[in-house]
Protein backbone atom coordinates (compact mmCIF):
# COMPACT_ATOMS: atom_id res chain seq x y z
CA UNK A 1 0.00 0.00 0.00
CA UNK A 2 1.19 3.18 -1.07
CA UNK A 3 2.30 5.50 1.82
CA UNK A 4 0.85 9.43 2.00
CA UNK A 5 4.74 11.34 1.34
CA UNK A 6 6.24 8.39 -0.70
CA UNK A 7 6.15 6.74 -4.26
CA UNK A 8 7.08 4.44 -5.96
CA UNK A 9 9.39 5.57 -9.37
CA UNK A 10 9.78 4.29 -12.55
CA UNK A 11 12.56 1.63 -10.95
CA UNK A 12 9.95 0.93 -8.39
CA UNK A 13 12.35 2.34 -5.71
CA UNK A 14 10.20 4.34 -2.89
CA UNK A 15 11.04 8.20 -2.58
CA UNK A 16 9.57 11.15 -1.03
CA UNK A 17 8.20 14.09 -3.08
CA UNK A 18 8.79 16.47 -0.86
CA UNK A 19 12.42 17.41 -1.06
CA UNK A 20 14.60 20.42 -0.13
CA UNK A 21 15.21 22.60 -3.25
CA UNK A 22 19.24 21.61 -3.33
CA UNK A 23 17.92 18.28 -4.17
CA UNK A 24 17.00 19.14 -7.44
CA UNK A 25 20.46 19.98 -8.77
CA UNK A 26 21.09 16.71 -10.23
CA UNK A 27 18.01 16.76 -11.94
CA UNK A 28 18.51 20.07 -13.88
CA UNK A 29 21.42 20.08 -16.69
CA UNK A 30 22.81 22.50 -18.98
CA UNK A 31 20.67 22.76 -22.80
CA UNK A 32 17.40 21.34 -21.08
CA UNK A 33 14.00 21.46 -22.37
CA UNK A 34 11.75 23.13 -19.57
CA UNK A 35 8.29 24.15 -19.42
CA UNK A 36 7.51 26.70 -16.72
CA UNK A 37 4.23 27.71 -15.98
CA UNK A 38 2.95 31.35 -15.17
CA UNK A 39 0.66 34.60 -17.22
CA UNK A 40 3.44 37.66 -16.87
CA UNK A 41 4.99 36.05 -13.76
CA UNK A 42 1.03 35.08 -11.72
CA UNK A 43 1.61 31.23 -11.07
CA UNK A 44 5.47 31.17 -11.91
CA UNK A 45 7.50 29.23 -9.41
CA UNK A 46 10.05 31.73 -8.50
CA UNK A 47 11.98 30.14 -5.77
CA UNK A 48 12.44 27.27 -9.06
CA UNK A 49 13.65 30.13 -10.80
CA UNK A 50 15.90 30.97 -8.33
CA UNK A 51 17.61 28.01 -8.44
CA UNK A 52 18.47 27.87 -12.15
CA UNK A 53 19.81 31.26 -11.60
CA UNK A 54 22.02 29.56 -8.85
CA UNK A 55 23.18 26.99 -10.89
CA UNK A 56 23.41 29.40 -13.75
CA UNK A 57 22.37 26.68 -16.21
CA UNK A 58 22.73 27.91 -19.31
CA UNK A 59 21.51 26.95 -23.54
CA UNK A 60 17.97 26.55 -22.12
CA UNK A 61 14.94 25.68 -24.58
CA UNK A 62 12.29 27.63 -22.07
CA UNK A 63 8.71 27.01 -23.09
CA UNK A 64 6.14 29.09 -21.86
CA UNK A 65 2.84 31.63 -22.09
CA UNK A 66 5.87 34.82 -22.28
CA UNK A 67 8.50 36.13 -20.91
CA UNK A 68 7.06 38.06 -18.65
CA UNK A 69 9.07 41.09 -17.82
CA UNK A 70 13.03 41.88 -16.97
CA UNK A 71 12.71 41.01 -13.06
CA UNK A 72 9.98 38.32 -13.10
CA UNK A 73 9.68 35.12 -13.79
CA UNK A 74 11.49 33.73 -17.37
CA UNK A 75 12.26 37.20 -17.80
CA UNK A 76 15.45 36.57 -15.08
CA UNK A 77 16.44 33.99 -16.96
CA UNK A 78 16.65 35.84 -19.97
CA UNK A 79 18.29 38.77 -18.29
CA UNK A 80 20.37 36.66 -16.98
CA UNK A 81 21.54 34.70 -20.51
CA UNK A 82 20.60 31.47 -19.77
CA UNK A 83 18.39 30.73 -22.34
CA UNK A 84 19.15 29.49 -25.98
CA UNK A 85 15.50 29.52 -27.58
CA UNK A 86 11.96 30.31 -25.74
CA UNK A 87 8.74 28.80 -27.57
CA UNK A 88 6.24 31.66 -26.31
CA UNK A 89 2.77 33.00 -27.01
CA UNK A 90 4.35 36.99 -27.01
CA UNK A 91 7.26 38.73 -25.98
CA UNK A 92 6.15 42.29 -25.66
CA UNK A 93 6.54 42.95 -21.89
CA UNK A 94 10.11 42.25 -21.88
CA UNK A 95 12.61 44.52 -24.54
CA UNK A 96 15.38 42.43 -22.90
CA UNK A 97 13.71 39.44 -25.19
CA UNK A 98 13.66 41.15 -28.55
CA UNK A 99 16.53 43.00 -28.02
CA UNK A 100 18.46 39.41 -27.48
CA UNK A 101 16.82 38.53 -30.51
CA UNK A 102 17.36 41.07 -32.84
CA UNK A 103 21.58 40.75 -31.70
CA UNK A 104 20.80 37.34 -33.11
CA UNK A 105 21.50 35.78 -29.49
CA UNK A 106 18.42 34.10 -28.78
CA UNK A 107 16.19 32.01 -30.93
CA UNK A 108 12.48 33.18 -30.23
CA UNK A 109 9.22 31.14 -31.77
CA UNK A 110 6.27 32.71 -31.24
CA UNK A 111 3.13 30.54 -31.60
CA UNK A 112 -0.46 31.72 -31.09
CA UNK A 113 -1.64 31.34 -27.87
CA UNK A 114 -4.28 29.05 -28.51
CA UNK A 115 -1.79 27.13 -30.61
CA UNK A 116 0.86 26.76 -27.78
CA UNK A 117 -1.65 25.74 -25.47
CA UNK A 118 -2.78 22.88 -27.75
CA UNK A 119 0.51 21.77 -29.11
CA UNK A 120 1.45 21.05 -25.02
CA UNK A 121 -1.62 19.27 -25.09
CA UNK A 122 -0.92 17.30 -27.93
CA UNK A 123 1.95 16.62 -26.09
CA UNK A 124 0.94 15.23 -22.97
CA UNK A 125 -1.42 13.16 -24.34
CA UNK A 126 0.73 11.63 -26.87
CA UNK A 127 -0.99 12.86 -29.80
CA UNK A 128 0.88 13.86 -33.17
CA UNK A 129 0.17 17.06 -33.93
CA UNK A 130 -2.96 19.88 -33.92
CA UNK A 131 -4.61 20.87 -37.09
CA UNK A 132 -5.61 24.61 -37.07
CA UNK A 133 -6.22 27.33 -39.42
CA UNK A 134 -5.04 30.38 -37.02
CA UNK A 135 -2.05 31.35 -39.04
CA UNK A 136 -2.82 29.90 -42.57
CA UNK A 137 -1.65 33.08 -45.42
CA UNK A 138 1.33 34.58 -42.47
CA UNK A 139 4.36 34.31 -41.39
CA UNK A 140 3.32 31.27 -39.15
CA UNK A 141 2.96 28.82 -41.70
CA UNK A 142 6.17 29.12 -42.66
CA UNK A 143 7.87 25.97 -43.12
CA UNK A 144 5.09 23.98 -41.62
CA UNK A 145 3.03 21.43 -43.63
CA UNK A 146 -0.83 22.13 -44.12
CA UNK A 147 -3.69 19.87 -44.76
CA UNK A 148 -6.79 20.64 -46.64
CA UNK A 149 -10.00 19.22 -45.37
CA UNK A 150 -13.04 19.68 -46.66
CA UNK A 151 -11.92 22.69 -48.62
CA UNK A 152 -10.38 24.41 -45.75
CA UNK A 153 -6.44 24.64 -45.09
CA UNK A 154 -5.41 23.82 -41.50
CA UNK A 155 -1.67 24.13 -40.72
CA UNK A 156 -0.15 21.04 -39.13
CA UNK A 157 1.18 22.32 -35.54
CA UNK A 158 3.96 19.58 -34.00
CA UNK A 159 3.28 18.90 -29.80
CA UNK A 160 5.78 20.03 -27.43
CA UNK A 161 7.39 17.99 -24.72
CA UNK A 162 9.94 19.04 -21.63
CA UNK A 163 12.44 17.80 -19.57
CA UNK A 164 11.14 19.17 -16.96
CA UNK A 165 7.74 21.28 -16.10
CA UNK A 166 8.07 23.93 -13.46
CA UNK A 167 5.03 24.42 -11.70
CA UNK A 168 3.79 26.26 -8.83
CA UNK A 169 0.44 25.68 -6.81
CA UNK A 170 -0.94 27.50 -4.44
CA UNK A 171 -2.23 24.61 -2.29
CA UNK A 172 -0.41 21.65 -2.65
CA UNK A 173 -0.75 18.17 -0.54
CA UNK A 174 2.57 15.87 0.51
CA UNK A 175 1.03 13.55 -2.81
CA UNK A 176 1.68 16.78 -4.93
CA UNK A 177 -2.03 16.98 -5.68
CA UNK A 178 -2.68 20.59 -6.65
CA UNK A 179 -4.94 23.65 -6.62
CA UNK A 180 -4.67 27.41 -8.03
CA UNK A 181 -6.33 29.91 -7.17
CA UNK A 182 -7.48 32.38 -9.96
CA UNK A 183 -5.10 33.37 -12.75
CA UNK A 184 -2.34 31.85 -11.28
CA UNK A 185 -3.83 28.36 -13.12
CA UNK A 186 -3.20 29.38 -16.78
CA UNK A 187 -0.53 27.24 -18.09
CA UNK A 188 0.14 25.30 -15.17
CA UNK A 189 -2.40 22.36 -15.18
CA UNK A 190 -1.44 21.26 -19.04
CA UNK A 191 2.32 21.70 -18.84
CA UNK A 192 2.38 19.20 -16.18
CA UNK A 193 0.94 16.66 -18.28
CA UNK A 194 3.73 17.04 -21.02
CA UNK A 195 7.25 16.58 -19.24
CA UNK A 196 8.80 13.65 -17.85
CA UNK A 197 9.30 15.42 -14.54
CA UNK A 198 7.32 17.65 -12.84
CA UNK A 199 8.42 19.47 -10.19
CA UNK A 200 5.90 21.67 -8.25
CA UNK A 201 6.08 24.67 -6.20
CA UNK A 202 3.96 25.08 -3.23
CA UNK A 203 2.76 28.39 -1.86
CA UNK A 204 0.58 26.47 1.35
CA UNK A 205 1.21 22.83 1.86
CA UNK A 206 -1.33 20.51 3.68
CA UNK A 207 -1.60 17.30 4.34
CA UNK A 208 -2.83 14.49 1.86
CA UNK A 209 -6.93 14.72 2.14
CA UNK A 210 -6.81 18.34 3.09
CA UNK A 211 -7.85 19.14 -0.59
CA UNK A 212 -11.36 18.31 -1.57
CA UNK A 213 -11.09 15.76 -4.61
CA UNK A 214 -13.02 17.72 -6.76
CA UNK A 215 -11.42 20.86 -6.70
CA UNK A 216 -8.02 18.86 -7.46
CA UNK A 217 -6.60 20.87 -10.84
CA UNK A 218 -3.66 18.62 -10.78
CA UNK A 219 -3.28 15.28 -10.16
CA UNK A 220 -0.32 14.25 -7.32
CA UNK A 221 0.26 11.68 -10.13
CA UNK A 222 1.63 13.67 -11.94
CA UNK A 223 3.96 15.66 -9.61
CA UNK A 224 7.57 13.92 -9.14
CA UNK A 225 8.60 16.41 -6.68
CA UNK A 226 7.68 19.30 -4.42
CA UNK A 227 9.47 21.95 -2.82
CA UNK A 228 7.92 24.65 0.04
CA UNK A 229 7.87 27.90 -1.93
CA UNK A 230 5.65 30.07 0.44
CA UNK A 231 4.02 33.44 -0.36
Amino acid sequence: MMKLEKYLNSRGEEMNKLVCIDDLKNLIKDGMTIMIGGFLGFGTPEKLIDLLIQMNIKDLIIIGNDTSFIDKGIGRLIVNNQVKKVIVSHIGTNPETGKLMNEGKLEVELSPQGTLIERIRAGGFGLGGVLTPTGVGTLVEEGKEKINISDKEYILELPLKADLALIRGSIVDKFGNTFYKGITKNFNPIIAMAANTVIVEAQDLVEVGEIEPEVVMTPGVLVDYIIEGGE
